[in-house]
């Protein structure tokens, strides 16, 4: 009888230690990659790379067989960073990694302005400088009020045509903004494109829209000139674009969209040096993923320094292979995307985070939104200090060296070809993790061999991934079903 009970004791725990793994729940299986190698020499050659060539890619643009006025099948474009299209002016790398970091710190001020002000019942454009109210005049439409967001650096584009016949131009991809505008003659006060202003007069489909339609109604700032809609968006830094809502063909790579409305821009100023206007891809209902109607659509970010190109695709299906985030939706702003984040792990340990910080509370301030515009991922002070000092934990055995602008932990990293450094993870619901490659956190910031922890904190509320933690995934916003997946090395 001993050696019997001796024997099913034995059974039982045979079949704990080797069947137990394949029924404990999703949620405590350890997936965590520990650690990761960062390729030291490579990106340091890649600094060096983005003043040796001659950036200016021409992207394929097909011609369409045929109009509609409806759009409901797959459809890709392609898509570029800024260096493929736009040279650098800067003289060496820091210089490039200090402006936009710059240019990141205004987007990040006006996304969370935006916020704050819509939280609290305020428009943008019913601001003076000094912060108190206006109220809005017709003759104001023509000129900027004040700067309320910013779309940043702006460092990612698509070619696409305007009007019919298609007039190619160079938009900049944004998922933090709604309105969708292009340049246009006459141009009473424009920036410098890459492309040849567009020319309304020379459009078939070019029509203007009356101030009692519904896309005029959406916008946030509207006036009315002899039954013609205005539009002004203003952003944070300064930037604006002022003109005519109206609706146009656009193409689309090889598919053309009749009535898609539009800003004609005529007073434009701001940080789009190069693009010829703007492709909102927010949430909102003027930005063009609501005006295809698209149940979907992706995006993967290419490195920043590099010339190659990527893609934007709407109504793809969403990749078995994705992990899968919930898409939530922020009652008091529509434009924003955000993501379901339950918490963030260093070498495979989680942070001990309360789960509450990337949540959106009841007046909907607060929780982590994704970011195509916003360069470096901003988390809540407090939890920052614990991501980061779990990482520099991990990292002792690296030199450090002085921080540079918003970066406080930076690595002397001259003397080495590669390290290996502690992996950073992402936490999503019913135990979805996202390990970041080494090279998505661990960032050069000259060509010398300087390289900083690509996080940064913020004191409001609201997070913020960031494209420097997007690149190389491709991110799928499944509109219909609330869920954002993430592929990683599906660029």
């Amino acid at each position: 009888m001993g050696s019997l009970f001796f024997f099913y004791a034995l059974l039982s725990l045979f079949l704990f230690l080797f069947l137990a793994p394949c029924v404990l729940p999703r949620t405590l299986i350890q997936t965590t990659k520990t650690t990761s190698v960062l390729d030291v020499s490579a990106s340091i050659e890649k600094t060096k790379s983005l003043f040796s060539s001659s950036p200016k890619m021409t992207l394929p643009f097909a011609q369409q067989d045929t109009t509609t006025s409806s759009y409901s099948s797959s459809l890709t474009m392609q898509l570029v960073p800024r260096n493929s299209i736009h040279k650098t002016s800067h003289a060496d790398y820091k210089s490039v990694t200090l402006s936009r970091l710059e240019r990141d710190s205004a987007r990040i001020k006006s996304l969370t302005t935006r916020l704050d002000l819509t939280i609290n019942g305020i428009s943008v454009s019913d601001l003076k400088p000094d912060g108190t109210n206006s109220n809005l005049k017709a003759e104001d439409i023509q000129s900027p009020i004040i700067s309320g967001t910013s779309q940043g650096s702006g460092e990612y584009f698509s070619r696409i045509g305007i009007g019919n016949p298609p007039s190619q131009v160079y938009m900049v991809l944004d998922t933090g903004s709604d309105v969708n505008w292009v340049q246009c003659a006459p141009c009473a006060d424009c920036y410098q494109q890459s492309d040849p202003i567009f020319e309304p007069t020379s459009s078939s489909s070019y029509s203007p829209l009356s101030c009692d339609t519904k896309q005029c109604k959406a916008l946030d700032v509207s006036e009315c000139r002899n039954n013609s809609c205005l539009y002004e968006v203003s952003y944070g830094d300064g930037s604006y674009t002022v003109g005519d809502f109206v609706t146009e063909t656009v193409s689309l790579g090889s598919v053309s969209v009749d009535n898609v409305a539009i800003g004609c821009g005529h007073n434009n100023e701001g940080l789009f040096v190069g693009a010829a206007g703007l492709l909102g891809l927010g949430g909102g209902s003027l930005s063009l993923p609501s005006q295809l109607n698209a149940t979907t659509f992706s995006y993967c970010l290419v490195d920043r320094d590099s010339e190659l190109a990527s893609t934007l695709e709407f109504n793809e299906p969403l990749p078995r292979n994705a992990i899968t985030a919930p898409l939530l939706r922020n009652h008091e702003l529509d434009t924003f995307y955000y993501v379901g984040l339950t918490g963030l792990s260093v070498g495979g340990g989680l942070l001990k985070i309360p789960e509450s910080v990337f949540k959106i509370d009841e007046s909907g301030d607060g929780g982590i939104i994704i970011d195509s515009g916003t360069a470096v991922t901003r988390i809540q002070t407090d939890a920052y200090n614990m991501l980061r000092d779990a990482f520099v934990k991990g990292t002792k055995d690296l030199p450090s060296t002085n921080g540079v602008a918003l970066f406080d932990t930076c690595y002397d990293l001259s003397s080495k070809g590669s390290v290996e450094v502690p992996t950073v993870s992402f936490h999503f619901a019913d135990g979805h993790e996202l390990p970041l490659p080494a090279k998505n956190y661990l960032i050069p910031v000259d060509s010398v061999g300087t390289f900083c922890f690509a996080f940064a904190p913020t004191a409001t509320a609201l997070s913020i991934i960031g494209n420097v933690q997007q690149q190389g995934t491709r991110v799928v916003m499944d509109v219909a079903n609330s869920v954002v997946g993430f592929v990683p090395d599906n660029c």
